[in-house]
């Protein structure tokens, strides 16, 4: 089975489009998220757990009512393999339809990339219904800044610090915060962290 790749991960240049101080503002609500449910800096953060916590109803594809038959085999087979989550606003309720396909790792990172979008107030995507077609609008660096997010929430430096200096394991590490190896291996590079243990060492 080939290895899962990371959905959060944000291209390099893409990272000079993000506002001054977005990084550190990113670091300290991965904190302070923590510190709010009693959360420690350096432990795991349930996507899930969290989506509860702020009211968000998180739901299988399956499990979703109106949908065409059709439709929901369609998303669940391979050949929809491509979408990963979706937020629905309906009234002051909020709703995040996950792909079930996906590992539970990759739905975790999945989730919190829409928790992300909601916890930085970005605007809804829309879809416009043209004849047999549906078009959504899309916004790079909104999906950039949830992907930056959502990895500082799932993996906050701390954390990889600490594990690092415990000298865990990548498995026991994956294991513990429910995340890839991919996203492991992105979080652990681009905070700084691999030169900050190296030159510790």
């Amino acid at each position: 089975m080939p290895a899962e790749s990371n959905s959060l991960s944000v291209p390099k240049a893409d990272e000079k489009r993000f506002e001054r101080g977005f990084k550190a503002w990113c670091d300290n609500t991965a904190t302070n998220i923590r510190k709010r449910h009693g959360i420690a800096e350096d432990d795991p953060l349930s996507a899930r757990l969290l989506a509860a916590k702020m009211g968000v109803t998180i739901l299988e594809l399956e499990n979703v009512s109106g949908i065409n038959p059709a439709t929901v085999q369609h998303l669940s087979s391979q050949e929809g393999d491509e979408w990963s989550a979706v937020t629905v606003h309906t009234g002051d309720k909020q709703i995040i339809i996950v792909n079930p396909r996906h590992s539970d790792a990759r739905q975790s990172s999945n989730i919190m990339h829409e928790l992300a979008h909601i916890i930085r107030g970005h605007k809804p995507a829309q879809v416009y219904a043209y004849e047999a077609y549906a078009l959504r609008d899309f916004d790079q660096l909104q999906e950039n800044e949830a992907n930056w997010l959502a990895g500082c929430l799932l993996l906050p430096r701390p954390a990889l610090l600490n594990a690092g200096r415990r000298n865990e394991s990548v498995d026991e590490v994956m294991e513990r915060f429910e995340v890839s190896r991919s996203l492991y291996n992105y979080r652990y590079n681009i905070s700084g962290v691999r030169r900050q243990l190296t030159y510790r060492r």
